[in-house]
């Protein structure tokens, strides 16, 4: 996971910004999906998807500990 990623999750939840977060779940979410359906035959994007599924899950954490 991306230390960027983890330091907008906190800065977001120090702040209690809880639209913030959630945004940037949905954005998350649809970048994995959009990968998912548009990855052409004979490309692995399973490193990628595991790396947005890591990231899911920080965000998800951080939503339900407001």
């Amino acid at each position: 996971m991306t230390e960027a990623l983890k330091l907008i999750v906190d800065g977001d939840l120090s702040l209690k910004n809880r639209e913030a977060i959630e945004d940037l779940h949905a954005h998350r979410h649809r970048l994995r999906r959009q990968l998912e359906e548009r990855t052409p035959g004979g490309i692995d994007a399973g490193p990628t998807i595991q790396l947005f599924d890591e990231e899911l899950h920080v965000i998800q954490v951080a939503l339900a500990s407001l």
